[in-house]
């Protein structure tokens, strides 16, 4: 969609009060002369959409959870702000016609159909919410190539790889290497693994996320979903794409091209600045973030990934080879393992034990459709719940 002339782009953020959606915030605040925030959506913290919305004035705010829409709208009623909830709203709200950008922070499938209506909308996409392109990843690419829209991952991991592809498209891609910090166990053999609690789990050693993402990057579960995500992104074969450890973050990937010359993008951890890119590009924008110093970091380490030790990578792989349906199972069942690990049902390893039983369980589908998908994503949460009920591993 082309962006009105003259004028700030336009700006919806879905999922404003996750970790990605208050940066975002920051990032907008610092560049007001160049960005409108029109709509803020959040599922169920009410109390900070409210504060975000009396202080940022969007034209418009979205509850998800429609018993939160009377606290709501009676917050700001003096404000000249318009309050819808539910998901149907979430689907209609990024079709605004002031609305250049949608910041896809949601977590999980939940981002998936309000990321196809602003693609149909024309919407440009800045992409933090990994599931969509996970769960459908060759219906998003066909979709954004049809309505000629761009999606610019925030991701730091392919925000990286998309940064280092600038100046390149012309030159083939040999493989790209996506790094992982390893997460808080990285060092833990599989009986400390066995005893691991959530409050340990969601103690990352270098970024600061939400519940559901820290757990999964504990399990390297994140990073199996970023190699799907990247074989959709930038049109790679599963060869192309390998995962390495590397704990200081500071390398947030790298690309290697054909004649063996490799760019990576580096920088302290901080998740503002990829948000910033993806929302300001193609341009670079000023930014007072602190300054990555060689001096600080005399060394830094690199290490093979351990499919062993977590096996959700080795799962991930395989379903990035299967592709089909496989990649959404793999997605609702991580989802409901997680959420069973976060309220003590299940153990740490179990949640991998889960997510490949509930994919043997569900039979395969080489190219599916939305509905598919959407079928596929209620039958595999299903099938994970019972397996959770029963905990027989």
């Amino acid at each position: 969609m082309a962006e009105r002339l003259n004028a700030k782009k336009g700006i919806a953020i879905l999922g404003s009060t996750g970790s990605i959606g208050t940066q975002a915030l920051e990032v907008l605040q610092s560049h007001s002369d160049k960005f409108e925030l029109v709509v803020l959506s959040a599922q169920n913290n009410s109390d900070l959409l409210i504060e975000q919305a009396i202080r940022f004035k969007p034209d418009t705010v979205v509850i998800g959870n429609e018993d939160l829409y009377l606290k709501v709208s009676q917050a700001l009623e003096n404000e000249d702000i318009k309050v819808f909830a539910g998901k149907d709203s979430l689907i209609q709200v990024v079709e605004h016609s002031d609305v250049d950008m949608v910041l896809t922070a949601m977590v999980g499938y939940a981002g998936l159909l309000p990321t196809i209506s602003a693609i149909k909308s024309g919407k440009n996409i800045a992409l933090a919410n990994k599931e969509t392109m996970v769960v459908a990843g060759e219906l998003i690419t066909k979709l954004a190539l049809e309505n000629k829209v761009e999606i610019i991952p925030v991701d730091s991991e392919h925000s990286a790889i998309f940064q280092c592809l600038m100046g390149e498209f012309q030159n083939k891609i040999e493989k790209i290497i996506l790094t992982a910090s390893g997460g808080p166990f990285r060092k833990f053999d599989l009986a400390a693994l066995q005893k691991v609690t959530p409050d340990q789990a969601l103690r990352h050693p270098t970024w600061n996320m939400g519940a559901k993402i820290s757990i999964d990057s504990a399990s390297m579960m994140n990073k199996g979903l970023e190699v799907i995500e990247a074989k959709w992104l930038f049109d790679l074969k599963p060869e192309q794409i390998e995962v390495i450890i590397h704990p200081q973050s500071i390398i947030h990937s790298i690309v290697q091209f054909e004649d063996g010359s490799m760019k990576a993008q580096m920088g302290l951890p901080d998740m503002k600045l990829p948000i910033q890119y993806a929302l300001g590009f193609p341009y670079r924008l000023t930014s007072d973030f602190p300054r990555f110093n060689f001096i600080d970091y005399p060394s830094l380490n690199f290490e093979q990934a351990d499919f062993k030790r977590f096996p959700n990578l080795a799962i991930a792989f395989e379903a990035l080879k299967s592709a089909g349906n496989v990649p959404c199972i793999v997605n609702a069942a991580n989802e409901v393992a997680v959420d069973a690990f976060l309220n003590e049902k299940i153990g740490f390893l179990t949640m991998s034990d889960i997510i490949a039983e509930t994919i043997s369980r569900i039979s395969y589908l080489k190219s599916p459709e939305l509905e598919d998908y959407i079928n596929f994503d209620a039958e595999a949460r299903r099938v994970a719940l019972e397996l959770v009920d029963k905990n027989k591993f």
